[in-house]
């Protein structure tokens, strides 16, 4: 049995940083990610020398990361991941615990993906990118061919942006944050101009809307392009940031994880879902109503795109508020009115709201850009909380993402197969 004198010396014994990372099992610098992001607390050490830490809380953390990989819930037979990074709650959803859809309208998306990755809001922050990176990016992208899709050209671009950077496997915060401040420019960049005179500084949806539309936009305009993009920052573990946490898990490099949720993200149920309704909305507009174009799409088995979204059973909070915006934007009235046509003949029988597919429709549509913006947009925006996930998953025990098969084929032993 302990005497008492035992455990106060346990209780005043603090770790280094290097026994702090032994015992977690991890390098230093994720230490500091820990300290960061709220998981450790830290104390300057004699002399302000370094850094120590509470022996019991760090193993309070370490049997935390032992004990709790990712795991499947018996409720729902879906993986479960601790994040601390997106809650959604009814019908709305949070940032780091902050309403994201007032976040979004009063902050920059720059802004806005930093208070993701950091918890710190850092106003008129604008991300830029490196010469040397831009310049390999389109070079890779202006050899593919023409009719390339833009999620093929974003990840082009993110393989390419890899290349030139030497310090990509740097895991440490500090790293792939620099990382992610220089890749999301990087892909924007990249992205072949429809108009000539395109800024390479300024905010970043300013630099976007040169690559995706061939007008000249105007104040409303640029402000829903933000809004958009810190509206779609994040939304919990969707598949393409689940694929992202996989990557990571293996500890892949940030722009390789970013690579395998460009590559989930082209699905149709996914980020190309927009463009599904984008088209379906030019239809609605060209036959001046939404009854027959709806009759089709259910017709042809088809759901009809831009309706419900599983997570709300009222109203997508980031429809709501894009839509609100877009009232704003000049020549976007009759593309609201077909998107609500749609609506309410949809409502008819079903009712299901609107998601933010059909109000990112609605802006590519009175913006002049092609089908697949929408999908531009989505991936250039994720991209930061992909980010935000690989640091996260970067923080936990490495390879936990690994879920075990349940085997149905034939039991062995079987005969080898004849010739």
């Amino acid at each position: 049995m302990r005497d008492q004198g035992q455990d106060r010396t346990s209780e005043s014994r603090r770790l280094s940083t290097r026994e702090t990372a032994e015992l977690l099992g991890v390098k230093p610098e994720t230490v500091y990610a820990y300290v960061s992001r709220g998981q450790l607390s830290s104390r300057r050490g004699p002399g302000g020398r370094g850094s120590t830490f509470d022996t019991r809380e760090v193993e309070a953390l370490a049997r935390r990361n032992r004990r709790e990989p990712a795991r499947s819930s018996p409720a729902t037979g879906t993986l479960s991941v601790r994040t601390r990074i997106t809650l959604i709650d009814k019908d709305r959803y949070y940032f780091r615990g902050v309403d994201a859809a007032e976040l979004a309208a009063r902050h920059s998306y720059e802004e806005v993906a930093e208070w993701l990755w950091t918890g710190v809001m850092r106003p008129g922050i604008t991300f830029t990118a490196p010469e040397a990176s831009v310049a390999v990016a389109r070079r890779a992208v202006g050899a593919l061919p023409e009719h390339t899709g833009p999620t093929d050209r974003l990840r082009v671009a993110a393989i390419a942006a890899a290349t030139a950077d030497p310090l990509r496997f740097d895991l440490s915060e500090e790293a792939v944050l620099g990382t992610a401040r220089s890749l999301i420019p990087t892909l924007v960049a990249a992205l072949p101009p429809k108009r000539h005179g395109r800024p390479d500084d300024g905010p970043l949806a300013h630099r976007l809307w040169a690559g995706l539309s061939g007008r000249t936009a105007d104040e409303a305009s640029l402000r829903a392009l933000d809004t958009a993009l810190a509206l779609l920052v994040d939304h919990d573990l969707a598949a393409s940031t689940l694929a992202v946490r996989v990557a990571a898990s293996a500890r892949a490099h940030a722009y390789a994880a970013v690579s395998a949720g460009l590559g989930v993200l082209e699905g149709p149920l996914h980020g190309a879902a927009s463009g599904l309704a984008h088209r379906m909305l030019l239809d609605v507009l060209d036959r001046g109503s939404a009854a027959p174009v709806v009759e089709d799409e259910l017709r042809a088995g088809r759901r009809v795109p831009g309706l419900g979204h599983r997570l709300y059973p009222g109203e997508d909070p980031r429809a709501r508020a894009l839509f609100a915006l877009l009232e704003e934007v000049p020549g976007a009235a009759p593309v609201l009115a077909a998107a609500r046509d749609v609506v309410t003949t949809t409502a008819r029988h079903v009712p299901l709201h609107a998601n933010v597919d059909l109000a990112l429709a609605v802006l590519t549509v009175a913006s002049g850009m092609h089908g697949s913006a929408g999908e531009t947009i989505f991936a250039v925006a994720r991209t930061a909380g992909w980010i935000a996930h690989t640091l996260e998953e970067y923080g936990e025990a490495p390879l936990r993402m690994r879920p075990s098969g349940q085997y149905v084929g034939p039991r062995p032993p079987q005969p080898l197969p004849g010739r």
